[in-house]
């Protein structure tokens, strides 16, 4: 059961639901967590709202001494969520949905090339089906959205951006309201770049400084699209238009800094990059995901810390298509991950380092008790001439 009080009356003990009011009108973005110290309790009555819900199933009431606002109860439903299936069983599911993604952001790019107001309303029934398959199993449709093409890559980025959106929204508790909303988000980001010129977004080299700057107006220039279409969900319209901003306030093209970036746009920020690094684009391999990941949280100031971190806890120390090196001397390719304990997924082995000969590949989950080898950490890809890297964990989910 849920009471919503002011936030003066927040206590240590207390399970704090949700905060009152928008994103942007107060510092607390976080839901779902007790007050457990003094540091807490002071950041709550110090975040800028006015009210907040407290879970009463899973913390203290308000003290019955002093005097206490009339509270205000509701029962909430649970949120939906399908149940979880094994990957195997959800890729064919995530591989319809992502045929339908690639098909339906298509168009939407098309319409906005010819200057035609994009029908977003179209897309909620795409994006419910993109946050249905994420809950059965993540790993299926993120991975999946990976195997895309350089020439698709404008299209492609924008479901994966959705999925990785929904993803790191439910790791962050967001309701399901919310995950839907960060997930459309995610999917109208880059709607910019339908006018951005193709021969400067599909250039295979470098962009001059006059190409880059063109490209950079591509949040403003969705931003504006969004609008003519008639969006008003601010949510929406903030990720599109922020998603290149930075916590040190060195982004594009408002150079907002920490105090004035939300929760979602930081979330943008991070889903963005992570795809783009590991995508193979016209002009560029993409990166190791692992090799990704520990770029990423060494670019000081660019990504909001507690988001980054939590992103890792959603795709994994090291995310599907890793490179890394065992403690036998062993390598693999990580082609699922393990919920239950980050550092232990399912990998593909398949060279000898002691040997230096490749290996009939094996496949080894580190959640099992009879495995016998274990990870040490991931191993640069440059460091070695495999062709086929990608092969071994596609293979895997293909």
């Amino acid at each position: 059961m849920l009471k919503k009080i002011a936030i003066s009356q927040v206590q240590a003990g207390m399970f704090v639901d949700s905060v009152e009011g928008p994103w942007l009108a107060h510092t607390l973005w976080k839901s779902g967590f007790a007050i457990s110290d003094g540091a807490t309790l002071e950041r709550v009555r110090q975040c800028g709202a006015a009210e907040c819900w407290i879970d009463l199933s899973k913390g203290n009431d308000v003290a019955s001494a002093g005097p206490v606002a009339k509270p205000v109860l509701v029962a909430v439903p649970a949120a939906k969520s399908s149940a979880r299936r094994s990957m195997a069983a959800e890729l064919q599911e995530a591989s319809h949905v992502l045929k339908r993604g690639k098909a339906a952001v298509n168009s939407l790019f098309a319409e906005a090339r010819m200057g035609n107001a994009v029908a977003t309303s179209e897309c909620q029934p795409l994006v419910n089906q993109i946050v249905e398959s994420v809950d059965r199993h993540a790993d299926a449709l993120i991975s999946l959205c990976r195997l895309k093409l350089a020439d698709e890559y404008t299209y492609m980025h924008s479901v994966s951006v959705c999925a990785l959106m929904v993803s790191l929204g439910r790791q962050l508790g967001l309701d399901d309201a919310a995950c839907r909303e960060a997930g459309m988000a995610g999917l109208l980001h880059d709607l910019g770049k339908a006018a951005m010129p193709q021969d400067i977004l599909n250039k295979p080299g470098k962009l001059t400084d006059e190409e880059f700057t063109i490209i950079k107006s591509h949040p403003v220039r969705g931003h504006e699209m969004l609008i003519e279409s008639g969006v008003d969900n601010e949510r929406v319209l903030d990720v599109c238009r922020h998603h290149h901003e930075r916590m040190d306030g060195a982004g594009y093209p408002d150079k907002l800094a920490a105090a004035d970036l939300s929760l979602l746009a930081r979330m943008g920020a991070v889903c963005d990059v992570y795809d783009a690094v590991t995508s193979n684009r016209p002009y560029k391999a993409g990166w190791d995901p692992a090799e990704s990941i520990a770029r990423m949280a060494s670019w000081q100031g660019h990504f909001d810390p507690t988001v980054l971190q939590t992103f890792v806890k959603t795709i994994g120390i090291y995310p599907i298509g890793s490179l890394v090196r065992m403690a036998s001397g062993k390598l693999g390719v990580v082609v699922e991950q393990n919920p239950a304990k980050l550092t232990a997924p399912k990998v593909k082995l398949f060279f000898s380092t002691k040997s230096g000969m490749p290996m009939q590949p094996k496949l080894l989950d580190l959640m099992d008790r009879h495995a016998n080898d274990k990870i040490v950490g991931r191993e640069p890809p440059e460091n070695w001439n495999f062709g086929y890297l990608n092969d071994l964990w596609a293979n895997h989910i293909a």
